[in-house]
């Protein structure tokens, strides 16, 4: 495969009041970035909010991991080997990547640069290591943080997947204390009590990026 294939602080409570004003055009130019700790529900978010404003454009990331039973290339994930993605890095063709558990993910840089010209509404779910990457290729980039409820929330969430060893997930657990000390590296944090919310929250900052 080639790189031309990679096809509740205030601010949340004021974005949530207003995440109505959107109607079916959503012209932003700045990217919007979501991030958090790994089990706070960011994928949930996402889902919610492309199911509501399918106007919004969100990233495939590629990654070295194996599809999981159900995952399809360039849906989910687009799938690499590792020299793939060695070639990628190399050739500049990621806007960011990082690693975590033995596997490798990464943001495709022109699919991006390419949405953000046509004032497509866009989207990137990635993590800590990701979002600090993009704040430095992209200043301008408004990063939001999800965050859990509360720790014990989070690491009940962790545990109750179901899908991960015991190793996998208390490494999860150790990053999160990490992801969690880095809020304040971000723009805007929103609290995930509420799917519902958090996407009207999250398309109301999308609209105030560009007033």
């Amino acid at each position: 495969m080639t790189g031309s294939s990679w096809p509740e602080g205030s601010q949340a409570h004021k974005a949530a009041e207003s995440g109505t004003r959107y109607g079916n055009s959503m012209p932003q130019t700045r990217l919007t970035v979501l991030s958090g700790p790994s089990g706070v529900g960011k994928s949930t978010v996402v889902a919610e909010l492309r199911r509501a404003h399918p106007q919004v454009w969100l990233s495939v990331s590629v990654t070295t991991r194996k599809p999981r039973p159900g995952e399809t290339h360039g849906v989910e994930y687009f799938f690499a080997d590792d020299a793939e993605f060695d070639r990628l890095i190399a050739a500049g063709e990621l806007l960011e990547w990082a690693e975590f558990a033995g596997n490798r993910y990464g943001t495709p840089r022109d699919a991006v640069v390419d949405r953000l010209a046509t004032a497509t509404p866009t989207l990137l779910e990635i993590d800590l290591q990701g979002a600090r990457q993009v704040r430095a290729s992209m200043p301008d980039a408004l990063l939001v943080f999800l965050a859990p409820p509360s720790w014990e929330e989070l690491e009940r969430r962790l545990r109750g997947r179901g899908t991960e060893p015991p190793d996998v997930i208390a490494r999860r657990l150790e990053a999160g204390l990490v992801e969690m000390a880095a809020e304040k590296e971000f723009d805007v944090t929103l609290v995930n009590t509420s799917v519902q919310d958090v996407c009207q929250a999250l398309i109301a900052l999308m609209a105030e990026a560009d007033n």
